[in-house]
């Protein structure tokens, strides 16, 4: 496949609420296409939802990232090539390294982490509140509460928690080349400390995610220490930033919408709705499912051959108007929940509870203690980031 003369891809949005304007002419027009990638090489972009949920099953679409013509969307991820863990794994060997972490994210078990989560955003909005206006939403409460969560996940002790808190809020900082030195520093730090953890609960395990499959699954030779520290950090990565760009947008979304917003003041039982809603509207990490093709098929009346990537569009496939009356429409009192914003099929993100659990007590807690709350600045003025993969704001003022 040549990339010459072909759209460049990821596409900009124009709003950070809305998928980039052209998701909805390839629905219509292109629902299955070819895209330039950044290094150069192309790919198939798939935009309709019965196309994005039907890649995401299909046996003949491999997630594994070593195979022939992955899309990588940056060249710092070409490393993840030669890193086996069960993300980039395809039946039949994903499923016994799935089931290894299964466990850990089931509703009883993430329900135990309820009540420190509750403390974590009481504190954060006690510190709110007896700050300054305005103050940062990022950095007073969406990036506290789910570092809490994925610390308390892991076993990370109390004791460990301030330097851990730092070490990860540099993964969400606004770029500034100046600092990339400290922040590839801080990266080799935070895996030196996962590595210490890991250590640890082989000596004396803790009953905690670490701890628990450090003693079953490290012990028994079926899982090495270096996978366990790999995927301590993607799961530090995919729950963290996600979390945090949906507390942010989520605030965003809402107070655009204050029709919606006057519905949730009125019953704050409705959040668990707004959640699912929110989820779908704006499908933050809608580029977490790049795939690549281990055998020809044909999507949407297109052949797709063997070796050659495939981007199923999340974002585009959530505002589709063949699975949604009204996409464009953000409706907390919508009855369509099948959403693909934590994925689809057996790659489906396995911290969706703990997503829905910590999303859910933020936004009631948030909308609890400070009814009028309102941006503090102009919608221009926010400095929202993009990127390859995932979108958010760096900074959110806002005043009450």
């Amino acid at each position: 496949m040549t990339a010459a003369g072909l759209p460049d891809f990821p596409m900009r949005r124009s709003c950070p609420l809305h998928p980039p304007p052209d998701y909805a002419r390839l629905r219509r027009e292109e629902p299955v296409s070819r895209v330039r990638l950044p290094g150069g090489a192309s790919a198939w972009v798939v935009a309709r939802y019965a196309d994005v949920r039907r890649i995401l099953t299909d046996p003949r679409i491999s997630a594994d990232r070593a195979k022939p013509g992955y899309p990588f969307l940056t060249a710092d991820a070409e490393f993840l090539r030669q890193v086996r863990v069960f993300v980039g794994m395809d039946p039949p060997e994903h499923g016994p390294y799935r089931r290894m972490f299964i466990p850990e994210f089931t509703t009883r078990r993430v329900r135990g982490l309820a009540p420190d989560i509750r403390k974590s955003v009481h504190e954060c909005l006690d510190a709110m509140a007896a700050g300054p206006r305005p103050a940062d939403l990022v950095t007073a409460l969406a990036l506290p509460v789910p570092t809490l969560a994925i610390s308390k996940l892991l076993g990370v002790p109390d004791a460990d928690y301030p330097r851990f808190a730092t070490l990860t809020a540099t993964l969400m900082a606004e770029p500034d080349p100046e600092l990339r030195p400290q922040g590839e520093a801080g990266f080799r730090e935070l895996v030196g400390y996962l590595s210490g953890l890991v250590a640890t609960a082989r000596r004396s395990p803790g009953d905690d995610l670490i701890g628990r499959v450090a003693s079953t699954h490290v012990e028994s030779g079926a899982l090495s220490e270096f996978q366990l520290v790999f995927i301590a950090l993607l799961l530090l990565f995919a729950g963290y930033e996600t979390t945090a760009n949906m507390i942010t947008l989520g605030v965003v979304t809402l107070l655009a919408h204050p029709d919606q917003l006057a519905l949730l003041h009125a019953d704050l039982s409705l959040v668990p709705q707004a959640v699912e809603e929110l989820l779908r509207y704006l499908s933050v990490a809608e580029l977490a499912t790049c795939r690549t093709a281990v055998a020809d098929l044909e999507i949407g009346g297109v052949r797709i051959r063997a070796g050659e990537g495939v981007i199923p569009l999340a974002a585009s496939a959530d505002r589709d108007e063949s699975a949604f009356a009204h996409p464009d429409r953000f409706d907390i009192l919508r009855t369509e929940s099948r959403h693909l914003a934590f994925g689809h099929g057996p790659h489906q993100c396995l911290g969706a509870n703990l997503a829905r659990l910590e999303l859910t007590v933020v936004f009631t807690e948030l909308l609890r203690r400070f009814p009028t709350l309102r941006l503090a600045a102009p919608m221009a003025e926010i400095p929202f980031k993009y990127d390859a993969n995932l979108f958010g704001a760096y900074r959110l003022p806002v005043t009450w």
